[in-house]
């Protein structure tokens, strides 16, 4: 029995989409939770650090190269695709554009920023940090069940796939 590659690269965009949602996850369930619970600035420390380390990992290029893998991966899917397929993978890509990375650039990043911005233990970032993680948390939610739900149309588009092919 062989796999077609068609059906190895929707595994990937399914894992990679779904490592993104864990990540996401992980702030909205624990991180963030625990974060809060420090003094004001402890956690803004923290949550700063945080924001500067993220630019230089994998999750970084996960989180970035899923924004053009998904973008052509529905443009073909645009042109090429008929049915179901098609509209499954044209979500996922919308989705992910719009609900992770759109969410990310307008929403939680320019939050890091104002926060990054601010000294560390001033009386305004001790003011701003119970307002900046109930903002973050609430998007962040949107991220990874967003993204979550990208994993689950590259799966569905996986199997789909598989069962035409197989």
């Amino acid at each position: 029995m062989s796999v077609s590659p068609a059906v190895f690269g929707l595994i990937a965009l399914a894992l990679a989409s779904g490592l993104v949602a864990g990540v996401f996850l992980t702030f909205s369930d624990f991180v963030m939770k625990s974060l809060i619970a420090c003094a004001p600035t402890t956690g803004t420390q923290a949550m700063q650090s945080i924001n500067r380390k993220v630019y230089k990992s994998l999750f970084m290029i996960l989180l970035m190269g899923l924004v053009p893998v998904s973008t052509l991966v529905s443009v073909y899917s645009a042109v090429f695709l008929t049915g179901n397929l098609q509209w499954i993978l044209i979500t996922a890509g919308v989705l992910y554009c719009v609900g992770v990375f759109g969410v990310t650039a307008i929403r939680n990043v320019p939050m890091n920023h104002r926060l990054d911005a601010l000294a560390h233990g001033s009386a305004e970032a001790g003011v701003y940090w119970p307002e900046y993680v109930l903002g973050w948390v609430r998007w962040n939610h949107v991220r990874w069940v967003t993204a979550l739900a990208v994993s689950t149309c590259y799966m569905v588009a996986a199997v789909h796939v598989a069962a035409q092919t197989g």
